[in-house]
């Protein structure tokens, strides 16, 4: 590895940390650096889990009241997910390389125009909390076996679904979201430890990149308008599309 990868990879993790923290998208920036510097596209997938990891852990604990306050529905949520997400890792896993990469581009077109909605997507502040009915076990179910086989994108995917699902104030939603997200990347990374398809050498450069970008993501936050970061994602993802489609 150089040390122009190396640094790619950390500047790589350490925006997607800021993006993470103003408004979520991290992982397109995180798969192209490590596919871009060489690894596989698989490995590339399954490294993203551990490198957004730790901002999930900080970003639900930051929500830590309102999740205890609705821990019934995150209790039933976790299961549901950790189910959902256990069957994306596996169906990752049965994959050889060159059958991921044929599915890479059309994953990043999805992932991107999810994003792009994201704004569209947005559940109205409703003050009311509701269970979790079948449509919301169904719909969450999907979304984390989509979010253990590709995770771009799942965190709007998952407000969505949520906000139909079960109602509710954006700050509940997204402490949910927060919380099931490090369920399913923590079940990811388990099977995809397991598989032996992590690059820890990859992680360990830029995992403190991305600690770094989502501490200086809320100060970001503060000063970069969202339309902003939101415009940037969806080229990068728009690029690497492309990039998958022309190479392939």
């Amino acid at each position: 590895m150089t040390l122009f990868q190396i640094f790619l990879l950390f500047v790589a993790g350490f925006l997607s940390g800021v993006v993470n923290a103003i408004a979520g998208g991290g992982t397109f920036l995180t798969f192209g650096a490590m596919t871009l510097a060489g690894l596989p596209p698989i490995v590339a997938n399954a490294t993203s889990s551990i490198i957004q990891f730790p901002g999930y852990i900080t970003s639900a604990l930051a929500y830590a009241k309102e999740i205890r306050a609705d821990r019934k529905n995150a209790l039933v949520l976790a299961v549901i997910s950790a189910v959902g997400g256990l069957a994306g890792a596996l169906l990752l896993l049965s994959l050889s390389n060159p059958a991921f990469r044929q599915m890479v581009p059309w994953l990043l077109i999805a992932a991107t125009a999810i994003f792009a909605a994201g704004p569209l997507l947005k559940p109205k502040a409703r003050s009311d909390e509701h269970r979790i009915g079948p449509l919301g076990v169904a719909s969450q179910l999907v979304t984390s076996v989509y979010g253990g086989f590709f995770g771009a994108g799942m965190g709007i995917m998952m407000l969505a679904v949520l906000g139909l699902a079960t109602g509710g104030g954006y700050h509940r939603l997204n402490a949910l979201k927060n919380f099931i997200s490090i369920i399913i990347a923590a079940i990811a990374i388990v099977v995809f430890t397991a598989g032996g398809v992590v690059s820890w050498l990859h992680a360990a450069i830029m995992v403190p990149g991305a600690a770094l970008g989502g501490y200086m993501g809320v100060w970001a936050a503060r000063r970069v308008p969202q339309s902003v970061i939101r415009a940037v994602v969806v080229a990068v993802g728009l690029l690497l599309a492309a990039y998958y489609f022309f190479t392939g």
